[in-house]
């Protein structure tokens, strides 16, 4: 039985919740973190951290706005052609209102986390437009009003920054961007509708060129884009410097899209990983700490959003085996130094009143 929030807020320290109260000080929109669905998958093997985790998690000043990880994806809410099923993305839209939190929805068209018969079709151009827009027009249409963002295509670019060759490229080229962003406008004329995708952190990457034509792309073709969504899944040893994450935020605003935001920031470490281990903890803060101070100072970016908080339910240590350690709790419910740098990052910002004061180069 889950707690009400009431009671969850009793069993918080009084000074542990600051991450969205700061970040609103500083100028953003919000602070978030992602969440699943209780039971499942990464959080299955760990129900005796629940009660503490729903505690840090309700808490309005920690966490202002969450995402749903994995249920309004594809594979969830269209097990069956044009059989709908709600309830595991329903299961975060509740949280997000039972504890006044912003929901980004995430996401309608991806490559990955398809139901089967996607992927099994033989499809024709025609028949996978119309299940394109079946598909939007059903999702984004049942959360219509709920959702403050839709990441609409998640992850079209190849590590090379050429299109990703999945079944909707294959079948329709760069057509399928177009028709899933027109649908979703159409389904959800209230939301802000995101590109979204990892790699595109750095100004020099080919990823990041490829995002840049993606926006372009409907532009050009008079499509509505609002946003840049930066995943931010980033390497503590190797992470971008925060004036790149300025420099590729400003190259996305120039385009015209109203808004970025770091959208599944996490940053993962080489394992082992101990309170004691120093010198990958300090990169680590750096990390996070860039992404803060870059959102701040970057007019566009309306806020940051983490993939998960609590170290034992990301996705990190299942897919890459030798990292881990990439969010801003312990297994033990204590917190990475990076907690206390983001901060820190945002108190100084908001001291000195930096908000978009520089929205060129910035030098630190």
């Amino acid at each position: 039985m889950r707690l009400p929030t009431s009671t969850l807020l009793a069993l918080l320290p009084l000074a542990s919740c600051q991450l969205d109260y700061w970040a609103k000080k500083a100028g953003l929109k919000y602070f978030g973190a992602a969440t699943d669905t209780p039971g499942f998958r990464e959080r299955a093997p760990f129900p005796q951290s629940y009660s503490k985790y729903d505690a840090i998690f309700a808490d309005p000043k920690e966490f202002g706005q969450t995402t749903p990880t994995n249920g309004q994806k594809w594979l969830f809410t269209e097990p069956e052609p044009g059989v709908f099923n709600f309830t595991e993305g329903e299961v975060v839209a509740g949280l997000a209102a039972s504890t006044g939190k912003i929901l980004r929805c995430h996401a309608l068209v991806w490559h990955s986390q398809l139901a089967p018969w996607v992927e099994t079709t033989e499809w024709t151009p025609d028949a996978l437009r119309a299940a394109i827009k079946r598909h939007v027009a059903g999702v984004a249409g049942h959360w219509k009003g709920r959702c403050y963002a839709w990441d609409v295509v998640n992850e079209a670019l190849d590590e090379d920054g050429t299109y990703r060759k999945s079944v909707f490229y294959n079948v329709l080229g760069d057509e399928y961007i177009k028709l899933a962003f027109q649908a979703a406008a159409e389904a959800d004329p209230g939301a802000k509708l995101y590109y979204n995708d990892y790699g595109i952190e750095r100004p020099a990457s080919v990823k990041t060129a490829g995002a840049k034509r993606i926006v372009k792309l409907l532009k050009d073709a008079g499509i509505r884009i609002d946003g840049v969504g930066m995943q931010a899944h980033l390497h503590a040893d190797n992470h971008p410097t925060m004036q790149d994450h300025v420099d590729t935020m400003e190259a996305y605003a120039a385009l015209g899209v109203q808004e970025i935001a770091f959208t599944e920031l996490d940053v993962r470490i080489k394992v082992p990983v101990t309170p004691k281990n120093e010198t990958k903890l300090a990169w680590q803060k750096e990390s996070y700490q860039f992404v803060a101070e870059a959102c701040v100072r970057v007019k566009a970016c309306v806020g940051i959003t983490l993939w998960d908080f609590y170290d034992p339910f990301s996705w990190i240590p299942d897919v890459f085996p030798d990292n881990g350690s990439a969010l801003l709790w312990f297994e033990d419910f204590t917190k990475h130094p990076a907690y206390d740098g983001i901060i820190d990052t945002f108190k100084r910002l908001a001291a000195n009143g930096t908000r978009a004061v520089t929205t060129r180069r910035f030098r630190a």
